[in-house]
C-alpha cells in the first residue's frame, strides 16, 4: 500500500513539475511587463479580422514600449478581472479605457491622462426612450466596474430604474438589442464608434460625467513602468504619433475601414462557413488550450482524488478526517470563487505571481479531485465488508487485501463516475475564462466583440464542445469495456 501511495505521489509531482517548467521563461535581460486589458472595448481595445489586438490603447502601449525600450505582454482578461489582477499583483499594469477616479486612486497609481470621454445612454433603434425620465420602472444594462456602471447606479434611485450587470460590452449591448433591457450606459467614445460602425443602437443623451482615461499600476508599485509610460506618452504627443493614433481610430478613416470589413462579412453572408473561415486559427487555438487544460487537469485531479479517497478508507481517524475535510471544502466552494481565490487571492497574500494556466490547473485539480475522491471513497465502501474480512482471515495484510481484493471490485463501480467527471472537467474549463485563459469560451467572446455575431459564434462553439465531449465519451466507454472485460 505504501508503494502504491509513493507511486501516485511521484506521478502527481512529475505532472505538476512538467506544467511549471513548460511555461515560457522570460530572459533576465528582457524587461517585459504584463499588461491587462479588455478586448471587448472598441475603439480602445479589440481584436481585428486577423485576431490581432488593436485600438487606441494597444497602439499607445506598443508605441510607448518601443520608445522606452521595454516589452508589453498583453493579457486579454476583461476589465473587471484586469482590475482584480492588478490589485493582487498578478499583472504589472492595466490599460483598458480606465477612467481616473478618486476611489481608484486609493488603490492604483495613474499615468498622465491620455484620453477624455463622457458617459452617454444608448437604446435600441426603434425605442421611444429619449431621456433619463423615460427609464422609470425599466431595466438598464451596465458593465462591471466601469464609469458607466458607476454613473447608472448613482442615478437609478432618482429615475426609478433597475440595473443588470455584465462582464463584457457585447453582452451589455445585446441585452438592449434583444429587448431585455431598455437602455445601457457606456463611454461616449465607445458608443459613438459602435454606432458609426454598425452596433445597432442609437445614442439619446449628451455626454455627462466627463472623465479622463489613464494607465494604472498597483499603488506604490511599478513606478518605473509608470514613469516610462508618462515619458513615452509625452514623446508621442511631441512627434505627432499620438494624434495619428487617435485619428486612426476615431476619425472618418476608422468608420470607413470598419464599413469595408462589414461589407466583407456581408459578402460571406454572415454564414457559419464564412465565420469559420475567418476565425479558424483563433478557434483552433482555443480548442487546443481547452484540450490541454482538460487533459492535464484530469491527470492531476485523478491522482489527487485517488490519494484523498484512499486516505478516507484507511483505518486511521486522522486520515479519514483529513480526507473528509478536503472533500467537504473543495466540493463546497463554487469553481468560479476558487479560481479567483487562487489566481487573485493567494498572490495578494504571498506576493508571488501565479501564471493563469497554473492557477487554472490547480483550480480544476482541487475541485474535480474532491469529487473524484468522493466517488473513490464511495466505490471502495460499496464493496461488501465481508470481502475485506475474508481477505484478512486468509492472512493478507490490509494493504495487500485492499490492492488485490477490494480495489479491483471497487474500480468497476467507480468507472462510470470517472467518465462523467472527465466530461465535467472539460466543460468546467470554460469558467477559467474569468482569469484570462484563452480557452474556447474566452476566444468566442473576443471574436464576438469584433463581428457582433453572437448567435452564430456561440452555436459554433457549442458544436465544438459537443464534438469534443462525444469523442471523450466514446474513448471513456471503450476504456470502461476493456476494464470490465
Amino acid at each position: 500500500m505504501k508503494k502504491f501511495f509513493v507511486l501516485l505521489s511521484c506521478i502527481f509531482s512529475i505532472t505538476i513539475a512538467g506544467i511549471m517548467f513548460s511555461q515560457p521563461k522570460v530572459q533576465a535581460a528582457e524587461k517585459t511587463y504584463t499588461i491587462g486589458t479588455d478586448v471587448t472595448f472598441p475603439p480602445f481595445v479589440y481584436a481585428n479580422s486577423n485576431n490581432k489586438y488593436v485600438g487606441i490603447d494597444m497602439e499607445l502601449i506598443r508605441a510607448i514600449a518601443k520608445e522606452e525600450g521595454f516589452k508589453a505582454d498583453i493579457k486579454p482578461i476583461g476589465f473587471n478581472a484586469a482590475v482584480q489582477s492588478l490589485s493582487s499583483g498578478q499583472i504589472d499594469g492595466v490599460i483598458a479605457g480606465m477612467t481616473i477616479t478618486d476611489e481608484r486612486r486609493q488603490k492604483f497609481d495613474f499615468s498622465t491622462p491620455y484620453y477624455q470621454s463622457g458617459i452617454v445612454m444608448a437604446v435600441a433603434p426603434k425605442s421611444k426612450i429619449t431621456s433619463l425620465k423615460d427609464l422609470k420602472g425599466k431595466r438598464v444594462a451596465i458593465k462591471t466596474g466601469t464609469s458607466g456602471a458607476d454613473y447608472a447606479n448613482s442615478i437609478k434611485d432618482r429615475y426609478g430604474f433597475k440595473t443588470v450587470t455584465f462582464d463584457d460590452s457585447d453582452n451589455v449591448y445585446n441585452d438592449v438589442k434583444n429587448g431585455n433591457s431598455a437602455a445601457c450606459f457606456d463611454d461616449s467614445a465607445v458608443l459613438n464608434y459602435g454606432v458609426k460602425t454598425g452596433l445597432g443602437l442609437k445614442i439619446v443623451t449628451k455626454p455627462t460625467n466627463t472623465g479622463k482615461y489613464g494607465f494604472a499600476v498597483q499603488k506604490g508599485k511599478n513606478q518605473e513602468l509608470l514613469s516610462k509610460f508618462n515619458q513615452g506618452l509625452e514623446k508621442l504627443k511631441k512627434n505627432g504619433k499620438y494624434d495619428q493614433i487617435i485619428e486612426k481610430y476615431t476619425g472618418s478613416a476608422a468608420t470607413s475601414s470598419k464599413k469595408k470589413e462589414n461589407k466583407q462579412k456581408d459578402a460571406d453572408g454572415h454564414t457559419f462557413v464564412g465565420l469559420l473561415k475567418q476565425n479558424k486559427d483563433a478557434l483552433l487555438e482555443g480548442v487546443w488550450e481547452t484540450i490541454e487544460l482538460t487533459v492535464v487537469s484530469i491527470i492531476c485531479a485523478t491522482v489527487f482524488g485517488v490519494l484523498i479517497g484512499l486516505l478516507g478508507v484507511i483505518p486511521n481517524k486522522f486520515s479519514q478526517g483529513f480526507s473528509t475535510t478536503v472533500i467537504y471544502i473543495f466540493r463546497g466552494l463554487p469553481l468560479l470563487v476558487l479560481a479567483l481565490f487562487i489566481y487573485n487571492g493567494v498572490p495578494s497574500l504571498t506576493g508571488s505571481k501565479i501564471p493563469a494556466f497554473i492557477a487554472g490547473i490547480i483550480t480544476l485539480t482541487l475541485n474535480e479531485g474532491a469529487y473524484t475522491a468522493a466517488f473513490v471513497k464511495g466505490g471502495i465502501e460499496a464493496v461488501d465488508t465481508g470481502q475485506m474480512e475474508a481477505a484478512r482471515s486468509l492472512g493478507l495484510p490490509f494493504g495487500k487485501a485492499m490492492r488485490r481484493v477490494i480495489l479491483p471490485q471497487g474500480l468497476k463501480i467507480m468507472v462510470p463516475s470517472f467518465i462523467n467527471q472527465f466530461i465535467i472537467t472539460l466543460k468546467d474549463t470554460s469558467i477559467l475564462s474569468i482569469i484570462g485563459i484563452l480557452e474556447l469560451t474566452q476566444t468566442g467572446k473576443i471574436i464576438i466583440a469584433r463581428n457582433l455575431e453572437g448567435f452564430r459564434i456561440w452555436t459554433i462553439i457549442a458544436v465544438i464542445y459537443l464534438v469534443i465531449i462525444t469523442l471523450l465519451t466514446l474513448l471513456s466507454k471503450w476504456v470502461e469495456r476493456r476494464i470490465k472485460d
